[in-house]
This record gives structure tokens, sequence and C-alpha cells, in this order.
């Protein structure tokens, strides 16, 4: 069995071997940038670790769980050109480097990278995985269409933010653990089980992630705090926060997220402040924490002995101490 960081390597040595066919340079800078500064590489290891629960050959894993970190990231490069973010993992972003038109060009390139990636499935199962993947890319960018409609909505209810968190990020990391399984030999219902785990996963993640975003450390997160509020995203936290609020507490929310021209480092405080009345913060965690439990039973009725599981397990609990 494999553990996380010999998984991480074969990956991370996996991306310094991609092979970039094409003429241009400068398509290519920002994909290798991107590529290199980091990232906990969570999606391609899920995968393996997936097939590694039903098979002690991962080689044939490999290349479509970089495919994996390949598109996740491509889907990274957009979102912060269209959340104007100018850090991400205590590095500038794409477009702060090159540019918006070098950042959408190389950005495009990178899912196409992805592919290429997939083509070396084997035979067995390319046409299994290969749908599973390419339903995912389209929900990815479903969920990342929510989001920026979900920017210019007075009201999002929690039940319509879920499912746009469950699109944008829940289901890549679904489909990761799905198609490692998959390669590995897995039957449809262990399939179908992980895929529910990783869902639950992801949800309970992008949760933990919004959490960080006001109240996580800089120098571990690798975003400059309260980013979100800045950019009027509709995280739980708000949703949330619009849903209990009552009388002025709901007003200046109101009011902070409707005015265009503002003073950032007010605005976040003050926005903060607010969350810390409404208890948001324990009510955040608590919801992650349902989802990191229900991933955990599903992980339970997986058909594999449990010493086996004992690295998905790990990674599963880790989420709930992610730093704050």
């Amino acid at each position: 069995m494999y553990n996380y960081p010999d998984l991480k390597n074969l990956v991370d040595k996996a991306i310094i071997n991609l092979s970039y066919n094409t003429e241009a340079e400068k398509l290519i800078d920002p994909v290798k940038y991107i590529l290199s500064i980091g990232g906990k590489r969570l999606r391609p290891v899920l995968a393996l670790m997936a097939c590694n629960l039903f098979n002690d050959k991962i080689d044939e894993a490999i290349m479509p769980a970089t495919g994996l970190e390949v598109f996740h990231n491509f889907t990274l490069v957009h979102d912060d050109i269209m959340d104007q973010a100018a850090v991400r993992r205590n590095f500038p972003t794409v477009h702060s480097k090159w540019g918006i038109s070098q950042a959408v060009l190389s950005g495009d390139v990178m899912a196409f990278i992805a592919n290429d990636c997939f083509l070396q499935v084997p035979p067995r199962c390319l046409l299994k995985v290969f749908k599973v993947f390419n339903k995912t890319a389209i929900e990815v960018c479903a969920g990342q269409q929510l989001d920026i409609d979900f920017e210019k909505a007075m009201i999002v209810t929690q039940e319509e933010h879920s499912r746009m968190i469950e699109l944008k990020t829940a289901v890549l990391l679904a489909a990761s653990v799905k198609i490692g399984a998959i390669i590995g030999g897995a039957d449809d219902k262990d399939s179908e089980l992980l895929y529910e785990f990783g869902r639950n996963l992801g949800l309970a993640f992008q949760i933990q992630d919004d959490l960080l975003d006001i109240y996580g450390d800089v120098k571990v997160f690798g975003k400059i705090p309260g980013g979100d509020i800045i950019a009027n995203k509709k995280t739980f936290l708000l949703v949330k926060a619009m849903e209990i609020a009552s009388g002025n507490q709901l007003k200046q929310l109101q009011e902070l997220f409707a005015i265009k021209d503002f003073d950032p480092e007010i605005k976040v405080k003050t926005v903060i402040g607010l969350y810390d009345q409404l208890n948001i913060k324990a009510v955040t965690e608590n919801l992650a924490n349902d989802y990191i439990n229900s991933a955990t039973s599903l992980l339970d009725k997986i058909g594999v002995d449990k010493e086996r599981k004992k690295e998905l397990a790990q990674i599963t609990n880790s989420l709930i101490g992610r730093n704050r």
C-alpha cells in the first residue's frame, strides 16, 4: 500500500515529465508555472489511493491522475481571472504575472493537456473513465456559472448554494476516486460508493475553504483573508448569515454586499464582526463535520479490508483539523 507522500511524489514526477507538443513556449510557460507552485495534489492522490484499494499496481492510474491535477489547475487559472485574485498559494496568479489574455489562452490549453493524459487510460476502461471525466468537466463549468450568477443575486438559499459547491468542487473529488477505482478494477457498487464518499468529502472541503478564507492563516492557506467578502462571493458563511440575521444585522449585510465603492479593509472587518455575532464559524464547522461523518460512513461500506482504507480515512479525518 502507498501513503500520501509516496503518491504525491509520483504525481509531482509525472507533472515534471509532461510532454508539451507546441511550438509556442509562451503558451506553456504559465502552464509550467501554475503546476510548479505547489498544492496538495489532493485529486490525483485520491485517484491513486482509490486505485490502490483494489490493486497494488497503480502505474496505469498515474497519467489519468495527473490529468485530473492539470484540469484542476486549469479551473484555478480561469477562476482567478474571474475573481480578480492576485495571489494563489502565496505566489502571483497567472493573469497577474502574464496578463489576462495569456492566462485565458494558457488555461485553455491545459484542458487539452488533461485530455492527452486521459488518453493513456488502459483500453479496457478508457471509455468508462473518459465519460466520467467529461461529465465532471461540464459539471465543474456549470458550478462556476452558478457561482457567477449568485454574485448578482441578493438572496441565495442554502440548498442552491450546496448545489453550486457540489458542482464546482465536490464532483471533481468524487470523480477522482471513482476514476481511480475503475482503473483499479472495482465493481460498479464500490465505484459508486467511492463517488459518494468523494462528493461528501468535496462538500466538506469547500465549506472548510470558505471558512479558511475568513479565519485562515495567510502564511498557511496562501490567500489574503477576506477575499471572498471583497469579491461578494456567496459562500456558505454569507448564505447562512443572511438566513439567520434579522433587523439591523440583516440590513447591514445587505448594504455591505450591495455597495460598489467601499474600503476593503473596513468591509471585511465589519462582515467578520457580524459573522461572529451570528456564530457563523461554529455553524459552518458543524456542517463540514456532518459531511465528513457521511464520507466516513460511506468509506466503511467499501468492500475491501479496513487496513487498505487507512490512507483514505486519514485524509478524511485531516480535513477536520485544517489550519485556521
